[in-house]
């Protein structure tokens, strides 16, 4: 429901205006023209979704990866039907992390402009700093020079900073009477010159393919720009990834069956060979150390044919299966083997209540150091994917999002938190304090009367602390922020 929701846009009012008073292309439908094919890899589809800016819906631009004349690309596609394609801060985050990914892996990257600018009452929160709007044309200039291919289609609005984008771009096509580029805009020389002019006249497609050369080709309607950008793409030597043959088995049991390896809650550890034996080729995973550490399960296996090294949570991640787990990373990063996280992190243990407890507990942490290192340090493709818990320390040593693997992905399932709401107590509708007073009662019992006034003080305050927590740990709340790549559905896990 979310991502048809998305998928709107701007709402119905908007889609019309777009496409029937200004005759342009829906953003999908643009995709469709420029990819290979529509099966493509939509990332953080729900960022911005119900963030506090406003009506806004989403983010205001679509970012993914797919295939241009058989090479990899990612895409930057502004939605205009969105506020006008107006940059918002969540919008800026998404694009730099759409860079990121081109210069991780070295992706040729399209941007699609149809935008008008950065919305200014939010300037400081998408101008000034480090990674604000700024650093979009600072990944721009760092990727040509490390030679990854940019190209863009002005099918749009393109005003103020997002002039920049096509104009750095090694090549850029402008669609004509829809595409416009310049700094400011009409009603800007009014107020400072008095002067009427038009769009077309200011920034129009034939001034800046014929009169300023800030674009490089001129497309008289939509489908003959992304045409022509597809043929710019085709001669860019970057070669097509070869599509090798690999012959591979199915799972022995259906990744449709993930679905129920999902639930809303988990009571308890959910066993990962359950889904290992639906994730990887032939249910077949030749497994490292098997005996040892049994609350980490890892090994070797092929996923659609791909070798890769597993690493999942089967547990609480004990001294020894956090040792296992730092010599297993150690030897794919030595091997060259990009390394699968499966990430489901069980509850703390109880803090230590003897000296032989805190000398284990010291023992575990120095283990957790260990692992920590060797995954921060591997240097190979990491992927990680949260089918249930991401709590505390333990994500990051499963390669969360601080450790930048270089994709992460969320069961709709998962809960992205410092610490798991379910281990404190209930949290009780508002104004029902039913059995209040048996709990003073045997609060008086064990504590001095002082100490239970604050506690009965405060009760207010820690519930709704736990109901503010319960909410933020959703992985919906994690991926409208951007802290990860997306929610997938658990069966299309194989396919992400």
């Amino acid at each position: 429901e979310l991502l048809e929701r998305v998928k709107k846009g701007g709402g119905e009012n908007a889609i019309l205006r777009h496409t029937q008073r200004n005759k342009k292309l829906f953003v999908r439908e643009r995709l469709r023209l420029l990819l290979d094919d529509e099966d493509f890899l939509e990332l953080s589809p729900l960022a911005g979704l119900d963030m506090p800016y406003g009506d806004v819906p989403a983010a205001g631009c679509l970012t993914g990866i797919g295939k241009i004349c058989g090479a990899w690309c990612v895409f930057i596609a502004s939605d205009a039907t969105v506020k006008g394609g107006t940059i918002y801060p969540i919008g800026v985050k998404k694009q730099l992390r759409a860079q990121e990914i081109a210069m991780e892996n070295r992706l040729l990257s399209v941007h699609l402009v149809d935008s008008g600018g950065a919305f200014l009452p939010l300037q400081s929160e998408l101008f000034p700093d480090k990674l604000h709007g700024g650093r979009i044309f600072y990944n721009e200039a760092i990727m040509s020079a490390m030679g990854i291919p940019q190209v863009a289609v002005v099918c749009g609005s393109c005003v103020a900073g997002g002039a920049y984008v096509p104009t750095m771009a090694e090549e850029s096509v402008i669609i004509d009477k829809i595409g416009t580029l310049f700094l400011a805009g009409p009603p800007l020389v009014k107020a400072a010159t008095g002067e009427d002019v038009s769009p077309e006249d200011l920034g129009g497609a034939r001034l800046h393919s014929q009169v300023s050369g800030c674009t490089d080709h001129f497309a008289p309607s939509e489908e003959e720009a992304y045409e022509c950008i597809r043929n710019v793409v085709s001669t860019f030597s970057c070669e097509p990834v070869p599509e090798e043959d690999r012959d591979h088995d199915s799972p022995l049991y259906s990744p449709e069956e993930l679905l129920g390896l999902a639930p809303l809650d988990y009571g308890c550890t959910l066993p990962v060979k359950l889904i290992l034996s639906r994730l990887v080729d032939g249910s077949r995973l030749q497994e490292f150390k098997a005996t040892y550490g049994t609350t980490l399960v890892t090994g070797f296996g092929h996923v659609e044919g791909h070798l890769v090294g597993i690493v999942a949570n089967n547990g609480e991640l004990a001294h020894d299966a956090a040792l296992k787990g730092s010599h297993f990373v150690q030897l794919c990063g030595q091997r060259g083997i990009p390394i699968l996280f499966l990430q489901n992190t069980a509850p703390q243990p109880a803090g230590p209540a003897s000296i032989s407890q805190a000398e284990a507990h010291s023992s575990r942490l120095k283990a957790q150091a260990s692992m920590m290192a060797a995954v921060a340090c591997a240097a190979v493709p990491k992927i990680t994917i949260v089918t249930g818990g991401c709590f505390g320390s333990d994500s990051y040593i499963m390669c969360g999002r601080s450790f930048s693997p270089n994709f992460l992905f969320l069961w709709p399932n998962a809960r992205v938190a410092l610490v798991d709401s379910r281990h404190f107590p209930t949290v009780p509708p508002v104004g029902d304090w039913t059995g209040e007073e048996l709990e003073l009662k045997q609060l008086k019992a064990k504590f001095p009367s002082l100490l239970c006034w604050f506690y009965c003080a405060f009760k207010p305050v820690l519930f709704s602390a736990l109901s503010r927590l319960e909410e933020e740990s959703s992985a919906f709340y994690s991926s409208s922020r951007l802290w990860d790549d997306g929610i997938i559905l658990p069966q299309d896990t194989r396919k992400v």
